[in-house]
């Protein structure tokens, strides 16, 4: 008797089966990790009212303690990402951004996440090239959300900078020293401005000099205007001066150029807005097209030419709005 023949899956199969295991472990896991971590920020608060004691001097000592604890130590994505120079970039970015994670762990995570959705994309029998946009996309699209979340950071902790100085010069001519001034800063002003100086002032008594605290948050921030209130203490703390004159005069000057920003932003509103236009017009005239005739616009999607077409069009409307966004992007 001929023995019965056992099916065997083939490895695209096996992978069809273990795709939506894996996918179902990974949602779970995050879910879990979301949770948790809900919790024990829940609990960091509660123990921080319980000890009285601010959430941002909590943050300034963990950010400091953490810092440390990041160079003492080195994980496996330090040693594997470690090496490229454009790591402690984003280390800086992420940092701007108050996210409290590591660059090095972050880039490992998202190559991870971008190589299975376009294995995963190309097991499903989707196109190769599909497969890599997702993945790309994937891999690109949260680089692009911490690069917003520092820029909107960042534009509100340099507003908050003229009530900084201001406050500053009053403390200063009420009798507070200048660390006395940075304390009242975290302890009155709201973050992001408080969690920087909260950071500052617990370097400061952590023993580390006032003039190195400040310049690491001038290098920690990155803005023209804090390097200038930070050269204005180096200079005042060699030399002698009236600081909080010189405190109102730089709250003076960020006043008028935050005021000059918002006039050029309102007179490119037009062109930024026209540039938006152009960019998103053919996607949906595109998308007219597959609606209205489905036959006509297909063409450009499953034959090869189309293909070709469709991604050097795509490469000139970033190159487009890239050059729009450099015309009306006007430094102040």
């Amino acid at each position: 008797m001929p023995s019965p023949s056992i099916p065997i899956l083939a490895a695209s199969d096996l992978l069809v089966l273990a795709l939506p295991v894996v996918g179902s472990m990974l949602l779970f896991y995050g879910i879990y990790q979301m949770i948790t971590e809900t919790r024990s920020q829940k609990r960091k608060k509660i123990e921080g009212r319980l000890q009285e004691r601010k959430p941002a001097v909590a943050d300034g000592v963990a950010q400091i303690m953490r810092r440390g604890a990041m160079g003492d130590t080195k994980t496996f994505a330090d040693s594997v990402m470690g090496k490229f120079k454009f790591v402690p970039k984003l280390q800086g970015k992420l940092d701007q951004a108050d996210l409290h994670w590591s660059a090095a762990q972050t880039l490992l995570n998202l190559a991870a996440a971008a190589a299975l959705t376009a294995v995963g994309l190309f097991v499903i029998q989707v196109n190769i090239v599909i497969a890599a946009l997702c993945g790309l996309g994937v891999f690109t699209m949260p680089l692009l959300w911490i690069n917003i979340r520092r820029k909107r950071r960042m534009s509100k902790l340099e507003n908050q900078l003229p009530d900084v100085f201001d406050m500053m010069g009053q403390a200063l001519r009420a009798g507070h020293s200048l660390g006395g001034a940075i304390q009242l800063i975290y302890e009155q002003m709201p973050p992001p401005v408080a969690t920087e100086f909260a950071q500052v002032y617990h370097e400061q008594n952590l023993g580390v000099k006032i003039e190195d605290a400040l310049q690491a948050m001038a290098n920690r921030v990155d803005s023209l205007d804090v390097r200038f209130f930070v050269t204005a203490v180096n200079i005042q703390r060699q030399t002698g001066g009236d600081l909080a004159e010189v405190l109102d005069n730089i709250s003076g000057v960020i006043r008028e150029r935050i005021e000059l920003r918002g006039l050029v932003r309102g007179l490119t509103a037009e062109g930024r807005l026209s540039g938006w236009v152009l960019f998103a017009l053919p996607a949906v005239v595109f998308c007219g097209s597959l609606f209205l005739n489905p036959d006509y616009g297909m063409v450009l999607l499953e034959d090869p030419l189309g293909q070709i077409m469709l991604m050097v069009a795509l490469g000139l409307q970033l190159m487009g709005i890239a050059m729009i966004r450099w015309i009306v992007n006007i430094k102040v």
